[in-house]
């Protein structure tokens, strides 16, 4: 049963540009910016109606919200350097045309990929089978040296990938990146990342990433896409006490 907590720390899934949803779940939640922080798995941006929006707040809100980078972030950031094409499905057009567009792509680019503290490692999309904890920790600081400066070799890409797109992949390590339906239809020889990883005792994995994987509270990992961009549900998870909180997405029908 849930409690109140006088500080807290809220981890909060997939926001994909889904404003409205993330205010109304704050609300819920009772989120004071003056003690309480918020935890992203990344993916702030693209799919939903206001990813300006949640850049802005994100960044206004200092130190009071942790995030990491998720493969649409990556995505905004790689259009405005010109790397990357536009998709059809892109929706951040409103942060393209933002007069503090530059600022915002700054400030999001200097997001880590990894963020551990208070036993908990969160990351966007998954781990690979033979990485330890430290391994992760300091491959990603690796991939964001590379992000950074556009410079990213093979190894340091398929790292990168591992972060912020990894749904399945073979106990050897192969990855199937375009694989996004749930566990039981996954291809012959694939696995959820997280029945392969090596995470030790001590140490909770928080994710987002597969919203056909819904809310998932495994052994040390906790999946936190609930598919708000789909018309689903944003979804919080508060570190002191367990206590899960959810909002009905904006984008209902």
């Amino acid at each position: 049963m849930a409690y109140y907590v006088a500080m807290a720390t809220y981890v909060i899934g997939d926001v994909q540009g889904c404003f409205v949803t993330l205010e109304r779940l704050l609300q819920r939640v009772h989120f004071d910016p003056l003690n309480d922080v918020v935890w992203l798995v990344g993916d702030l941006v693209n799919r939903g109606p206001d990813s300006l929006k949640v850049l802005r707040w994100a960044r206004e809100m200092g130190d009071r919200v942790v995030t990491v980078l998720g493969n649409h972030d990556i995505h905004l950031i790689d259009r405005v350097c010109g790397i990357r094409a536009e998709h059809v499905d892109d929706t951040f057009q409103d942060v393209l045309e933002a007069p503090d567009r530059d600022s915002l792509i700054t400030w999001l680019t200097n997001r880590p990929l990894l963020y551990k503290e208070k036993g908990y490692l969160m990351i966007h999309a998954g781990l690979l089978p033979d990485w330890s904890i430290d391994d992760a920790i300091n491959l990603a600081k690796k991939a964001e040296v590379g992000l950074r400066g556009q410079c990213l070799n093979s190894y340091l890409k398929n790292v990168l990938d591992a972060l912020t797109r990894l749904r399945t992949c073979t106990k050897t390590g192969d990855m199937c990146l375009n694989f996004t339906g749930p566990p039981q239809q996954a291809p012959s020889g694939f696995h959820p990342w997280f029945d392969l990883a090596t995470i030790p005792e001590g140490i909770t994995v928080l994710f987002g990433h597969w919203a056909s994987l819904g809310l998932y509270m495994g052994k040390r990992v906790v999946g936190l896409d609930t598919g708000c961009v789909w018309g689903g549900v944003l979804t919080a998870f508060r570190l002191e006490d367990h206590s899960i909180f959810q909002e009905p997405s904006e984008l209902r029908c």
